[in-house]
């Protein structure tokens, strides 16, 4: 049996649509944007850039594409949030496939120990 096409997951070749939009610095920005703010609204966006809000929008569309952010309805607002797990897992595969040693040494040092400074932990590793 097999999984349906949204359980699946993305390969190399959707990654590429992630580091696409992470081109931009203004969709880099608002993706930092909603890691520090959550939800935000489509206007609450717009209104931290001086450009337009159809390019705004479009950026979004960018993002909402690649499958960084997401959207919800709320009355007559949208609502975008960050897909943390999309950009991490994106992210994640091309570390891993151009500096796999330093994956593993970063794992290492962050399970090294259960507590003490992360600097204390580097240095002992």
């Amino acid at each position: 049996m097999t999984e349906p096409p949204s359980a699946s997951p993305r390969g190399p070749d959707e990654d590429a649509g992630v580091f696409r939009a992470l081109a931009d610095p203004t969709r880099r920005q608002i993706l930092e944007d909603l890691r520090a703010g959550g939800e935000l609204a489509a206007g609450e966006i717009a209104s931290r850039f001086a450009i337009s809000a159809p390019s705004i929008s479009r950026h979004l569309g960018v993002l909402k594409g690649a499958g960084l952010v997401a959207e919800r309805r709320d009355g007559n607002r949208i609502l975008y949030s960050l897909v943390e797990d999309r950009l991490a897992a994106s992210v994640g595969r091309f570390l891993s496939a151009v500096c796999p040693e330093q994956i593993v040494l970063r794992h290492t040092k962050w399970r090294a120990g259960t507590g003490g400074d992360a600097r204390e932990q580097e240095n002992n590793a």
